[in-house]
């Protein structure tokens, strides 16, 4: 095996109502989002509108990528890119 490091922060916001944090995290990366999801089981539930509802307060630029698979292959990724 090859010597490295691994570094991985990832921050949870765990709890009730913490989506209102969303738009703290998001603009730390600017004013310009991409949202990505699957089949849109994130849409039958409401979640989807929660987010999109939340992104929309700080008046930011929304895009979507929809339909990606679970671990998607670099011609999904691609796509989202462009």
């Amino acid at each position: 095996m090859n010597d490295f490091q691994f570094h991985n922060t990832t921050k949870v916001y765990f709890g009730k109502d913490q989506l209102g944090h969303l738009h703290e995290e998001v603009l730390k990366y600017g004013k310009s989002v991409l949202v990505v999801y699957g089949g849109g089981s994130i849409k039958k539930i409401g979640l989807y509108d929660e987010v999109i509802d939340e992104l929309k307060k700080e008046n930011l630029e929304i895009f979507e990528l929809n339909g990606i698979e679970p671990n998607p292959r670099v011609t999904s990724v691609n796509t989202g890119a462009n």
